[in-house]
């Protein structure tokens, strides 16, 4: 398969892909929700595979929404802000209903929506520099399609704090809110990636799958129909049409402080 977003990589039992923006810090856009989309379901689809590996290409994992992207939401009406909102719920249902083990490998920044696919995977290694932000209610929105896999991954306690407030943290930070499960020096990625993918090929691909959807079942999130995933598409297509939205979303672009800070 052929992508102009990401770069994908097959090995034996594995397959490593990339996000392919580095001149924007890999940030999301219409094209790159859709190609990251496309290759989780079709990795998924895949008998051989057994571990996908996510990163990002030069200087951070993904640094949120692309600033073009943005803009073009500001003019967007309502029901092109909620298809939008639907496709990227879709991608981080995707990658969270995915059967194999996903592992995501997280540098430099990790803002925004970058933290749905955080939080969608199953085990998450950060470099110790990272920074990390749930910056959506500076910009007058919020977080809206991502809280269902992060509230289900850190809880109601640190979610608040961490959406509520939008401030930057810190990869150790992250790690004490359960976000990312370990936090490494540069140079030890590969080796705790590797010791990760080790224990994954030592159990069964099957069994994997099964209890990945048993511990859906358990904690009560593995309702792929719920209709959560609809309510928070509609609350952020009318977020960003609203004035406060509107508003922060322009402050944003003129580099100017929004009327309520």
């Amino acid at each position: 398969m052929d992508f102009n977003t990401i770069k994908v990589q097959l090995g034996e039992s594995m397959a490593w892909v990339n996000l392919d923006r580095p001149e924007v810090r890999n940030a999301l856009n219409a094209e790159l929700i859709h190609e990251l989309t496309e290759v989780f379901d079709w990795l998924n689809s895949r008998d051989d595979i057994r571990v996908i590996i996510l990163k990002g290409n030069g200087k951070c994992f993904c640094a949120g929404a692309d600033l073009d992207y943005m803009k073009a939401m500001v003019q967007y009406s309502y029901p092109q802000n909620l298809d939008d909102a639907q496709k990227l719920s879709k991608l981080f249902q995707t990658i969270y209903f995915c059967n194999k083990a996903v592992v995501v490998d997280v540098h430099g920044a990790c803002i925004g929506g970058a933290n749905g696919i955080v939080a969608a995977a199953d085990v998450v290694i950060a470099e110790k520099e990272t920074k990390f932000a749930f910056s959506e209610v500076r910009l007058g929105i919020t977080p809206a399609t991502i809280s269902p896999f992060v509230v289900a991954k850190i809880g109601n306690t640190a979610a608040k704090e961490l959406m509520l407030t939008g401030r930057r943290f810190s990869a150790g930070e992250a790690k004490d809110f359960r976000l990312v499960n370990a936090v490494v020096e540069e140079a030890e990625m590969i080796d705790t990636e590797r010791q990760y993918i080790g224990h994954f090929l030592q159990a069964s691909p099957d069994a994997i799958a099964e209890c990945k959807n048993l511990l859906r079942m358990v904690s009560g999130t593995d309702d792929r129909y719920n209709p959560v995933f609809m309510q928070t598409s509609v609350a952020i297509a009318n977020q960003r049409i609203s004035k406060v939205g509107q508003e922060g979303m322009k402050a944003f672009f003129e580099k100017r402080k929004p009327e309520w800070a």
